[in-house]
């Protein structure tokens, strides 16, 4: 399966979609107190895994291209990578889902889980296949004691 769509992007039409939803369809929305607030938080959380991330690939001089896995010069399993096999792609959600709650929309549970859906059928398995050929046995290992997600 070929990469196609970079990340980024995916984000932006996930994004994109949920403010048009929320612009069409007032009535699918929510507000409780605190409810931005809680939106900058998720922010908050979705850099720091993220950002841990690409420093790990930064320090051990590999690339963070995610449409050119097979390029990857090492395989990095510590830091935020022993809890997650995607914390880069986790941080994207986490910023979704703060859009969401700063919109209020409810389209979010329809938008959000297809975003999911997407990434790890079209981005995290295509790169699973790619990192799995390049790093063999270190990599099978490493799928089986840490999930994809969370």
């Amino acid at each position: 399966m070929e990469l196609k769509v970079p990340p980024a992007i995916v984000f932006l039409l996930a994004a994109l979609l949920l403010w048009v939803g929320a612009w069409l369809m007032p009535h699918l929305s929510i507000a409780f107190p605190g409810r931005r607030l809680f939106a900058v938080l998720l922010v908050l959380a979705g850099l720091v895994p993220g950002i841990q991330a690409i420093l790990a690939f930064r320090r051990r001089k590999t690339t963070t291209n995610p449409m050119a896995p097979d390029t990857a010069s090492v395989l990095v399993t510590d830091g935020v990578y022993r809890f997650s096999r995607n914390p880069m792609y986790l941080g994207i959600l986490a910023l979704l889902l703060a859009v969401t709650l700063w919109l209020g929309t409810l389209t979010a549970l329809i938008i959000v889980p297809g975003f999911v859906w997407y990434m790890t059928e079209f981005q995290i398995k295509p790169e699973e296949e790619r990192l799995g050929e390049r790093f063999g046995a270190s990599y099978r290992d490493y799928l089986g004691r840490v999930r994809r997600w969370i």
